[in-house]
């Protein structure tokens, strides 16, 4: 693989509430910042197939594109990948969710490689990949948290 990330958080709440929050895709424009709309495309068991659609940026592009996930709810892992691919070559993503003290440790593990001629080469996404997944992952903590405290 060309490039790797790998992010990670505790989130202190039950692993109930951390696994039906992060993967209700619907709802990720309320749990993500960067997400102005999640659409599903398609369901097959624990396979759902989605279109994301980023805010626009500062040029007023609102990027977006085709992926599919599968969560496994016993081991508490999902494997998802782009369908419509963009400027990557491929993306391949990761998370583990595992119970620690404290609450539940959430991984995100992003495998990518950037076509030729897109506008960041491996080493520009890896570096925006890793400084926007730790936005994210501490809204994401922030907003779960929030929410188990209404459940208990």
């Amino acid at each position: 693989m060309a490039a790797h990330t790998e992010n990670q958080i505790v989130i202190a709440a039950p692993m109930e509430v951390v696994w039906s929050m992060t993967n209700d895709v619907e709802n990720w424009p309320r749990l993500f910042s960067e997400y102005a709309a999640a659409e599903i495309i398609e369901r097959k068991g624990d396979t759902v197939r989605f279109r994301l659609t980023m805010h626009p940026d500062a040029d007023g592009n609102a990027w977006s594109w085709v992926s599919e996930r599968t969560a496994d709810p016993v081991k508490r892992t999902v494997r998802a990948h782009r369908v419509e691919t963009g400027w990557f070559d491929y993306m391949h993503i990761a998370w583990d969710y595992t119970e620690v003290d404290g609450g539940v440790l959430m991984r995100w593990r992003q495998d990518f490689q950037m076509k030729p001629g897109a506008p960041l080469d491996d080493a520009a996404m890896t570096a925006r990949i890793n400084g926007n997944s730790a936005v994210q992952l501490d809204l994401i903590r922030r907003r779960v948290e929030a929410a188990a405290q209404t459940v208990r």
